[in-house]
């Protein structure tokens, strides 16, 4: 029994499929199903259902499951036990971001690390909220920036700040000089989301849950198109394809009467979310995690409220 071979059962019990898992576990598929087989044969159990469109656990293998992810754990704990004499501040820091976040952020928070704390360069990774807590339960990163809620992940968590939504429009557009929208009027409007997968998505859908409906008649959404990034739909938005939600530190001068696009605020209370940094129970180097904290919290960015370090995560 190997540590890989543990991390390889945790990854298709999360995935429900060896093909995803060994994606997730940067390996080819074959590599990963042999190693499976090869743990089930030493062990004399079946931890996975095969057959169908989605792998399952058996109840003797969820129990296996389970401890192979406190096993993994420990590990990452082990490695974290022989960092505690160091500097904790000393040596690369693994830290994820979700992609809404990310092209805001991180410019001015590596700047600022690298004023601040020279010494922890940042190794960074943009991605999904699920493929982060994946990452963060393997070891395979330190800490991540996500956005609430967060499905069940049993991380430490520390709110940053809170972050209002914004509609964006093309500048000739009837709204383009209000000064505040409700999200009941956008129902009537062409819509452009970012597509399945982005928590971003998912808060859109709670302020107008008549877009996921995909209407087509004059009680919904007229058409809904999907973009890969905000960055594309803001362009589409600026071609007059339609409208879309932004968070606001997107949105570099809400006023601006410049460019394509015109920005308007919601109506209050103003839908938002709250972006929380997110770590391992078990990781040891608070002080790095503080330095991070701080370090965002000194970062300029648009239209969001910086929180205080006893501000609460929900």
């Amino acid at each position: 029994m190997t540590l890989t071979e543990l991390k390889y059962i945790v990854a298709v019990a999360r995935q429900k499929h060896f093909g995803h898992a060994a994606e997730a576990c940067f390996v080819a598929q074959p590599t990963l199903s042999v190693a499976i087989k090869k743990l089930e044969d030493e062990l004399g159990v079946t931890i996975f259902e095969r057959g169908g469109t989605e792998v399952s656990t058996t109840p003797l293998g969820a129990q296996i499951v389970a401890q192979a992810e406190r096993v993994l754990e420990q590990t990452a704990a082990i490695k974290e036990i022989a960092k505690q004499n160091k500097d904790p501040l000393a040596g690369p820091f693994r830290l994820g971001v979700i992609y809404t976040v990310g092209p805001y952020l991180l410019p001015s928070l590596v700047k600022n690390m690298i004023e601040r704390v020279p010494q922890m360069p940042l190794v960074l990774q943009e991605n999904f909220t699920v493929k982060l807590l994946e990452l963060l339960r393997q070891g395979e990163l330190d800490a991540a920036i996500m956005a609430l809620p967060l499905p069940d992940h049993g991380m430490m968590i520390q709110a940053l700040y809170d972050e209002p939504f914004v509609v964006a429009m093309p500048k000739d557009h009837a709204w383009a000089e209000r000064d505040e929208i409700s999200a009941a009027e956008l129902k009537t409007e062409t819509m452009l989301l970012l597509g399945n997968g982005h928590c971003f998505r998912d808060q859109v859908l709670e302020v107008c849950p008549e877009m996921a409906r995909f209407s087509t008649t004059g009680d919904g959404i007229a058409r809904t198109f999907e973009g890969s990034s905000l960055e594309t739909i803001r362009h589409m938005v600026a071609s007059g394809v339609g409208l879309t939600v932004l968070p606001a530190a997107s949105v570099a001068d809400l006023h601006s009467k410049d460019g394509m696009l015109r920005y308007v605020p919601f109506a209050a209370p103003a839908p938002e979310r709250r972006i929380v940094i997110a770590w391992r129970k078990s990781f040891t180097r608070q002080a790095a995690i503080e330095a991070i904290r701080q370090t965002v919290l000194a970062c300029t960015l648009p239209g969001v409220t910086m929180l205080s370090e006893d501000a609460s995560a929900q």
